[in-house]
Formats: C-alpha cells, structure tokens, sequence
C-alpha cells in the first residue's frame, strides 16, 4: 500500500472512530503533494452529500482555488458511488485510486446499485421526476448564456 492510499485509509479510520459516517476515505493529491483529504462525514453533518470524495473535492477546490482539480490523483478507500463518480468527472480530476470494489461496499451496507440501474433503465425509478417548460427560466438561461463575461465550467 504507497503511502496516499494509507493515508486514505487513515483518514477513514479517523471518521469511523468519531462515529461521523462510514470506512470512506480520500486524500486528493498533485505534483506529489497532498491537497486535501477527507472522510465520511453523512453521519456528523446529516448531509446525504458529504461523502469522503466530495468533502475532499471541496477542500481542494478552496484551497486551490479553482473548481477543476486537473492534474490531481485521488485515492479512497472504496470504489466511488454514481455521485463521487460524477463530481470527480465535474471536477476534471486526472486519475482515482481505490481499494475496495463497489461489491465489496454493497455488502457491508452501502448498496449504490439502485442508483446505476435507475440510469440503465433496469428498475423503475422511485422518485418522480415533473418537467414544467417555463419562459422565466428560458429566459434566465439565455441570460447567462449571452453574459460575455460567465465562467465556463
């Protein structure tokens, strides 16, 4: 095991221990250097969002200061969820280590799986989803869009 991934696994031991959430941790690394890390703290903050990888992403993006963490390597101690894999596509990291495989995951308690065949369209999503056209959005959207100075990300 190098040396991120131990502290990836450290960093999950610390919030395990503080009964902040589950064995989920991340270190977020560049140029060798460690960023920023975090660990599972859903428990702790009563946030569904604040898993390990998001809450390192957001300490990197603020220390950084930028919201596209290229040239970054992040390693976590499990394999990411439909939602870390899509903040850490948002993010633009270059590469994720992980240890522990999303089966592996599902079968202490942290079953994803109804979430990726939602997107396959293999089971019937439970949550209903209304689209409503407005013309006041329409119009928000193309305001930002004809905005030359917007941020782009």
């Amino acid at each position: 095991m190098d040396r991120f991934m131990k502290m990836a696994l450290q960093e999950a031991e610390k919030g395990v221990e503080a009964g902040e959430g589950g064995p989920f941790g991340a270190v977020i690394v560049k140029d060798s250097e460690v960023v920023a890390t975090g660990h599972n703290m859903v428990v702790k903050t009563n946030d569904p969002t604040a898993h390990a990888e998001i809450v390192a992403i957001r300490r990197a993006s603020q220390k950084l200061g930028t919201f596209h963490l290229e040239g970054c390597v992040m390693y976590v101690t499990a394999e990411p969820c439909p939602m870390c894999f899509a903040a850490i596509h948002w993010a633009h990291l270059q590469k994720v280590v992980y240890c522990n495989t999303t089966e592996e995951s599902a079968a202490i308690g942290f079953d994803d799986s109804l979430i990726a065949d939602i997107m396959a369209e293999k089971r019937e999503d439970p949550v209903r989803f209304e689209h409503r056209p407005s013309a006041a959005c329409g119009r928000l959207f193309m305001k930002w869009y004809e905005d030359p100075n917007k941020v782009l990300y």
